[in-house]
């Protein structure tokens, strides 16, 4: 699925769409090629892509059957997509904390054992402790993981960004002013969810935090 978007006024769409076009700069991680952005572009209608329509952009589209069989329809929906050379570059992006707080999932009976099955592969394969439900609680952190742990299974040299911005002094938003925050949030998240402090995808998973200011 595309969705097509007018521009950003407030919050991490404002804020990403400003990026990708004027400081591509920002949202480069260290150790990256650098990153040719296909989304959100203004050429485009600064769409963002689901399912079968982000692996179109990302050129791998002959991979959408596997994904239907991994993974429900109306799956992440990606705030920006990009290639690092050929290396894939998924991105979810926040201005405030409470957007990382995430709903659980409201999915059906059936996409939700499917769901429950992708999360099981997901966490044995990373090793992770406990009993965490990853369809409750950082839900939307839990299904971006997943969906970079599928990638690399099927070859592909995927990498997952979450740019976290810093500064956003809306009165409705009020983000976070120092990279600890989001360091902070980011840490409970992957101890709610059991992944251990390193695991077989950590290398692949980056944070850039560009201050809106820059912007």
């Amino acid at each position: 699925m595309r969705a097509a978007h007018p521009e950003g006024t407030r919050g991490s769409m404002k804020w990403l769409q400003r990026a990708v076009a004027l400081r591509p700069d920002l949202l480069q991680p260290s150790g990256l090629a650098s990153v040719h952005w296909l989304s959100p572009l203004a050429e485009d209608g600064f769409a963002e892509y689901r399912d079968a329509a982000f692996l179109d952009r990302l050129r791998l589209g002959h991979l959408s059957s596997r994904l239907s069989a991994f993974w429900p329809a109306r799956g992440p929906q990606w705030d920006a997509l990009g290639l690092a050379g050929d290396s894939p570059v998924l991105v979810e992006a926040k201005a405030h904390v409470k957007e990382f707080l995430s709903d659980a999932t409201k999915a059906q009976p059936d996409s939700r054992l499917q769901i429950e099955q992708a999360f099981r592969q997901v966490q044995q394969d990373l090793g992770v402790s406990g009993s965490s439900d990853w369809t409750q609680l950082f839900y939307q952190y839990a299904n971006r993981i997943a969906h970079l742990w599928w990638l690399r299974e099927q070859g592909v040299e995927a990498h997952l960004m979450f740019v976290s911005f810093l500064g956003d002094d809306d009165p409705n938003i009020r983000g976070p002013h120092e990279p600890e925050t989001w360091q902070a949030l980011f840490a409970a998240a992957d101890y709610a969810l059991g992944l251990p402090a390193r695991h077989r995808l950590s290398r692949f998973i980056h944070h850039v935090m560009p201050r809106v200011a820059d912007l």
